[in-house]
């Protein structure tokens, strides 16, 4: 286990725009702000999206197009880095028109008509690097305090 306390350095409400790329919006975002270590969460709208299953047999993500207009009723995830990269993991649960549900790991989505993320900058490092046994993106070490 690895653990770390935090005290957050800051805190963003973030409106999306229609039609924005989530991942590369947000992605962007914690770009421009220096955030290295982060936490977040939102609600919201896409007109489109691409969620995956990750499957432990394969060890592969197996993607699922969802192309519909859907309720975001749960999203969290947390930014990180590999190198110089900012890595972002998100995890999804979408409402259907029917009142069903579908989730998991965030690939893709296009926001319709908003998406409202709180955002939380830690002010520290957290490092991502592959996994051998699974070939996943995991967090490997404490944070670290950023410049």
């Amino acid at each position: 286990m690895i653990s770390k306390s935090i005290a957050p350095r800051a805190s963003f409400l973030i409106a999306f725009d229609k039609d924005d790329d989530v991942l590369d919006t947000l992605r962007t975002f914690a770009e421009s702000n220096r955030i290295r270590g982060g936490y977040f969460v939102a609600i919201g709208g896409f007109r489109s999206a691409t969620i995956a299953y990750w499957n432990p047999s394969t060890k592969e993500y197996e993607h699922i197009e969802v192309g519909e207009q859907v309720e975001v009723v749960s999203m969290a995830g947390d930014v990180g880095v590999s190198g110089a990269e900012t890595k972002l993991h998100a995890h999804v649960t979408l409402g259907r028109r029917d009142g069903s549900t579908i989730g998991g790991h965030l690939v893709k989505a296009t926001v319709f008509p908003t998406l409202e993320m709180h955002l939380i900058d830690y002010g520290t490092e957290v490092v991502r690097a592959t996994d051998e046994e699974t070939g996943l993106s995991l967090i490997t070490a404490a944070a670290r305090p950023q410049p």
